[in-house]
């Protein structure tokens, strides 16, 4: 990460809000935060989506504004967190950029400058992680509330989050406004398999995405994520419940989205629509009309803007932080003189350990209203993760491999969290309908993609090598490198410096895989990773 101050085109920069000293602390709204783990849009009755049901997002969508083009900065939990957190793109934040790495206790995040500025924060559940946060007091994201549990089904948390957030609540002076973050750990997988059709989601209503096969199996797997998604939101209709019955509902500032898409193939931990298109639901009744229905891009980093601005605090660096506001366009729906995004961006270094030497697979997009366009900065590896692992490996003190058991085929696809669906579509694989939806799913992919969203929201089309579509995507590349660029990107600034990538340690669990045949060649290699070193078994 680079301190260096960087210069943005104007539709990138918006002025701060500086704190205005007639203004006491106690009239500043509070602020709730609540995000889902791995929802992608449009999993939210709000939207109209069939088989689910989400009464809590739908009453912040009713007293607010419900977004129809929300972009996560990355389809991944731990990078998105520490994007949100901090207010900047991936590739701004050093180690926290990528999953399950450190968090640098020098970048600052909008939870402690609130604290500093005189907010009572905290936050239940799921914060920023996977990862280490060494030397800070607490999870980033706030100190945590979580010693009131419940009974749960299987795969659930057993944090019994709106209690938490009651208590938390009890430990703020009168006066004090609040910020607080709410991570639900659902509806990540595991599931408990066939749960939602028991609690009454019917597999034959729910919304299939295109990408996935049309089966009772998928289907069943789909309504089980449902009823997680309807878990989360029954805690949020908890909170929502006692903000209003104290009084405080009116002047909350209620944001309700999600890190990522949802954890089936071609979906989280793709840059595809399914991937980083997020549900997005706000309320502030005090300040902004109810029933607005939005339809601008917006970044969820420009949230961290608008919880700046809302809560009249002067970000640190602000020169820093690409995102902008959306107080006053909110507050007025009728204003337009406030530049408006024409493109939102997202990005992915690693996501599991899923190839040799736990390499990650970097890539960058573009999404204006129409068109995605995907660069894919090393396209010899594996998407979804190398095919084929050991089971079991040991290497010399040098690092050569001198035993190994290989696993089975279609066994090392760790960038997908495992389930029904993968695993059916793994053993179903020859089937006529099977079949090219697994390869979009895992095979390598070109280095350009581009995908008309209107046509083909399940990005399965790729158009970059269409002789119709050359100009478009010449100037969709353009763009995205512009912006790279501006935002000191070292994929794009300086490639070779871009290793450090994979010089970030990864602190969860490891695997191993077969030298590729690519990496024999000099340029497609990365230098030695110490902290890999360090872990492979002798």
């Amino acid at each position: 990460m680079t301190s260096k101050t960087f210069l943005l085109p104007i539709l990138y920069l918006l002025p701060c809000w500086l704190i205005n000293p007639m203004t006491s602390v106690a009239d500043r709204p509070n602020i709730l935060v609540a995000i889902s783990d791995d929802q992608s849009y449009p999993y939210a009755s709000a939207y109209g989506t069939p088989g689910v049901q989400t009464p809590a997002f739908d009453q912040v969508a009713k007293d607010g504004i419900l977004f129809h083009s929300a972009f996560t900065p990355a389809p991944g939990c731990s990078p998105m967190r520490a994007a949100f957190l901090t207010g900047r793109e991936i590739w701004q934040i050093g180690a926290a950029g990528t999953h399950a790495s450190d968090f640098p206790r020098s970048l600052p995040v909008f939870t402690e400058q609130l604290a500093e500025a005189g907010y009572h924060v905290g936050m239940t559940g799921k914060g920023w992680g996977p990862g280490r946060a060494t030397d800070w007091p607490h999870n980033p994201a706030g100190k945590s509330y979580g010693s009131a549990k419940m009974k749960s089904p299987s795969g659930i948390s057993s944090n019994d989050y709106a209690t938490n957030f009651h208590r938390f609540l009890e430990e703020k002076d009168e006066s004090q406004p609040f910020c607080f973050w709410f991570g639900g750990h659902e509806p990540h997988r595991s599931y408990q398999r066939g749960i939602g059709q028991q609690e009454g989601i019917s597999p034959a209503k729910v919304h299939l995405p295109k990408f996935l096969p049309d089966a009772p199996e998928v289907r069943s797997d789909v309504a089980d994520f449902i009823f997680e998604v309807q878990w989360f939101d029954s805690h949020l209709q908890r909170m929502l419940d006692h903000l209003e019955k104290i009084g405080e509902l009116d002047n909350t500032l209620v944001i309700v989205t999600s890190d990522n898409g949802m954890p089936f193939p071609r979906a989280k931990a793709n840059l595809y629509e399914y991937g980083i298109h997020m549900p997005l639901a706000m309320s502030w009744p005090a300040r902004w009309p109810a029933g607005q229905q939005d339809r601008r891009l917006v970044s969820l980093i420009d949230l961290t803007k608008t919880i700046f601005d809302a809560s009249e605090t002067t970000p640190q660096e602000a020169d820093q932080l690409p995102g902008f506001s959306l107080v006053q366009t909110l507050a007025d729906p009728q204003e337009t003189d406030s530049p408006a995004r024409t493109a939102v961006y997202s990005g992915r270094e690693r996501h599991s350990s899923s190839r040799f030497n736990s390499l990650g697979y970097p890539c960058r997009c573009i999404r204006t209203r129409t068109h995605l366009y995907i660069r894919n900065f090393a396209p010899q590896r594996w998407p979804a993760g190398t095919p084929q692992k050991y089971n079991s490996a040991v290497f010399s003190e040098d690092g050569k491999l001198l035993a190994s058991k290989l696993g089975p085929k279609d066994g090392g696809y760790h960038d997908i969290d495992n389930g029904p669906t993968l695993q059916w579509m793994i053993t179903n694989q020859n089937r006529s309908d099977v079949s090219p939806l697994l390869s979009a799913a895992v095979d390598l992919r070109p280095m350009e993609e581009l995908y008309d969203i209107r046509d083909d929201p399940a990005c399965l089309n790729n158009l970059a090598e269409t002789k119709k579509h050359q100009d478009l995507k010449e100037s969709l590349s353009i763009r995205l490198i512009q912006y790279l660029t501006h935002t000191d990107d070292l994929r794009v600034t300086d490639p070779q410096a871009a290793h450090q990538w994979e010089m970030y340690p990864r602190h969860s669990s490891l695997r191993w895989f077969p030298e590729p045949q690519w990496w024999s060649d000099k340029g497609n290699r990365v230098p030695p990773q110490p902290w890999l070193e360090e872990r492979r078994p002798r």
